[in-house]
């Protein structure tokens, strides 16, 4: 259980850090151009820090956990994947469902950075993991 919580810590941090770089500087200009017409004058923070604590466990419970008990890097790597994109993908699809202009550009984009993003977790979580001392996950 405590290598559980120390694994989830490195997930978020790492989550929080590469998301943040992403949204705050290389792609802030982006969701400026192609959302500025429904964005928030500021985000709202509780609904955010829950997105991340629960994605987070997502992540840890679909991937990085079974990559450590598994040791296979490369399907961890796959699942990481698969999931960014199941995720990133139900969110952008539906709002490309349901809101009126939102771009196209915007879901493909979101897409692939969430497939990015949560492979970089994934391995950046579970090569940190492998070295806890727990034996037991």
């Amino acid at each position: 259980m405590i290598r559980t919580l120390k694994v989830y810590g490195v997930a978020l941090s790492v989550f929080l850090v590469v998301d943040l770089v992403w949204i705050g500087f290389i792609a802030r200009t982006f969701y400026q151009d192609q959302l500025g017409f429904i964005l928030a004058s500021s985000p709202n923070w509780i609904a955010a820090i829950i997105f991340y604590l629960m994605f987070v466990a997502g992540l840890l419970f679909f991937v990085v956990l079974p990559g450590l008990k598994n040791k296979g890097l490369k399907e961890s790597f796959f699942r990481a994947a698969v999931l960014g994109a199941l995720t990133y993908g139900t969110y952008d699809l539906t709002n490309l469902a349901l809101i009126e202009s939102w771009p196209v550009l915007v879901t493909v984009v979101d897409i692939i950075w969430g497939m990015i993003l949560s492979v970089i977790v994934c391995l950046v979580s579970v090569k940190v993991g492998r070295h806890f001392d727990s034996p037991s996950i």
